[in-house]
Order: C-alpha cells, then structure tokens, then sequence
C-alpha cells in the first residue's frame, strides 16, 4: 500500500469513526432500557418509593457497565425534597432521593476541565389520578411514564453504552446526568446547578432529553435553546441531514425541563422531545406506544450532537435568548 493510500485512509477514518461508532445504537438496545423502567413494578418512580430507587440503582449499574466513572467517589448525589402528605400514598412530608452521576474524561489536557452535561429526569408520577383495570389502586393507577420519562433515560443510557464501547476520545469532559424530582419542579436539577459537583464555571452546556420515544410519521424531533451557545441553530441542523429526522430547531423556546434550571444559571441549553400527546401524565403513557425505532434515530442523532460539541473547536459561551 502505498503512502498516499495510508494517508488517505487515516484522514477517511477521523472522519467516519462517529458514523461507524452510532451502528451499534439498535432500537433493541433503546428496548431493553425502556420496558424495565417503565415496568409496573417500578410503580411510576415516584420520589421517596421503592421504585424510584430500583430505577436509581438500575441506571448506576448501567453507568459502571458504560466505564463511566463515579464523580468525587459517587454516583449518586443525594437530596431531600417536600412532598404534600398523601400524594400517592406517601405519609412523610421530606423524602430522599438522588440524582445520578457519571462522567467520561476529555482528552485534551486543557479542555478536559470543561463539562458537557447530558441528562434526562427518571422519576415520574407514581401511583396518581384515577385508573381502570388491572392498574387500579384503591382511587390511584400507576403512571409508568414511558415516554415521560424512560424514554429520556433509556436514550441517555444507550448513548453512554455506545461511548464506552467505542472508547471515543473527545476534548471537552462529558458528565451524563440522570435527575430525580422533576415532576415536583425541577427539584433534582436545581439540586445540581445549585451544588454542581464541579466548579460552576466549567460547565459549558447541558443537553436535555424528555420525552423522546413517540416519534411522529414527519420524523420530527424538536428542540429549544439552539441559539444559546455559538453556531448552534446551524450544527443542529447539520446534523439532520442523512439522520432519517426532520430537527425543527429553535434557537429559543427554552421549554419547561431540567435544563431550564441550567438556563438560569447562564448555562448553554439544549431541550429535544418529539412531541406531546393525548397521553401524557395520564396511566396510558405506557411502553406499547413507544416507537423504539423511531427512537434509536433519535439516539443517533444526539449521540452525533454530543461529540460534535465535545470537540467543538470554537469557545462555547452562553447567548441569552427570549
């Protein structure tokens, strides 16, 4: 083989090595995350309960099988939060519960000190609102919140274990985030951004992933806070070429999820979901609605998003936006 082929096969493989690396992102693999956190013996992850912390532990073990390693000796970052007595049978007025840590090193010796953050809220409604048949609990039924929000989880999961296989070197450090308390306002993001586990300054942006999995016949995937860091509108809509997704890309529209409290704090944001529908906070958010498919698209399309910013080589900086 002569030199100039090796040159040019090193340069094509620089280049294609995130494609290859996203052919192992399967709609199976999305699945299996999927049906165990939006099981009914999770009963709904709900803050304080015995599900919420099944789904805790469960996502810890996926972290340690991804090699992401534990942030200051932990990954969990626990905290407290107030719940009205009797909501889904809860007595207590404070619960604990955990938000859930992992992070990839960067390569580069001096942008290995800045984070990206990837995250998506794992808790959900627990035994609440009225329900029929076999999910009837005396005047409450379980909300498994398949869309809302295994789905976001199972996405954050995959992604990771895709990451850690391909061992994928990438400048900037990346801390993958699952928050709990964000049915009650919020509370597990702002936990974090008000006790970052690292120095404030170093987090550069936060991507968000709440509700993911009901992609529409448009392929649509949407998303706010484009325009909150530089050239951001245009790589989010790069990056749906060849993707199989239709982006409607906002450079606002900052939206109501957990990294709106990243927001606040002047961080850079992005939020995706790929709609609302009739069955949202209700007990047929169920899993036999998710389009696991549609969804592996949708994990390959921000596994895509997650490395071109990890390596951006431009300064990120936060843009405010209306």
């Amino acid at each position: 083989m002569t030199i100039q082929k090796i040159l040019l096969l090193t340069i094509l493989s620089f280049f294609i090595k995130p494609l290859l690396a996203q052919e192992g992102i399967t709609a199976g693999q999305f699945f299996k995350h999927e049906k165990f956190l939006a099981s009914d013996q999770l009963e709904g992850r709900f803050p304080g309960t015995a599900g919420n912390n099944k789904a805790a532990d469960y996502i810890k073990k996926q972290f340690k099988k991804s090699n992401l390693k534990p942030l200051n000796g932990s990954y969990f970052q626990r905290f407290k939060l107030f719940i009205k007595p009797g909501t889904n049978s809860i007595q207590a007025d404070t619960v604990e519960t955990r938000n859930v840590i992992g992070y990839f090193e960067g390569s580069d010796p001096i942008l290995k000190n800045e984070f990206i953050v990837i995250g998506a809220h794992y808790d959900h409604l627990g035994w609440g609102g009225k329900g029929t048949g076999s999910k009837k609990k005396d005047t409450f039924a379980i909300h498994n919140g398949a869309d809302d929000n295994a789905s976001g989880v199972s996405a954050l999961l995959t992604i990771a274990k895709e990451m850690g296989k391909r061992k994928l070197t990438f400048k900037r450090s990346i801390l993958f985030v699952s928050f709990s308390g964000e049915e009650e306002g919020l509370m597990g993001s702002k936990y974090f951004t008000t006790h970052f586990p690292v120095a404030d300054s170093s987090v550069k942006l936060m991507i968000n992933m709440d509700m993911v999995g009901r992609l529409n016949a448009e392929k649509q995937i949407y998303m706010g806070g484009a325009g909150t860091f530089p050239g951001g509108e245009v790589l989010m809509k790069k990056l749906g070429v060849g993707s199989g997704l239709n982006p409607v890309v906002n450079a606002g529209s900052v939206g109501g999820s957990d990294h709106v409290s990243f927001y606040k704090k002047s961080i850079a944001v992005i939020g995706l979901h790929t709609g609302g529908h009739p069955q949202y906070h209700t007990p047929e958010d169920d899993i036999e609605l998710i389009n696991k498919e549609g969804a592996a698209l949708v994990c390959k399309y921000i596994y895509n998003a997650l490395l071109e910013i990890a390596n951006y080589e431009q300064p990120i900086y936060f843009i405010k936006q209306d």
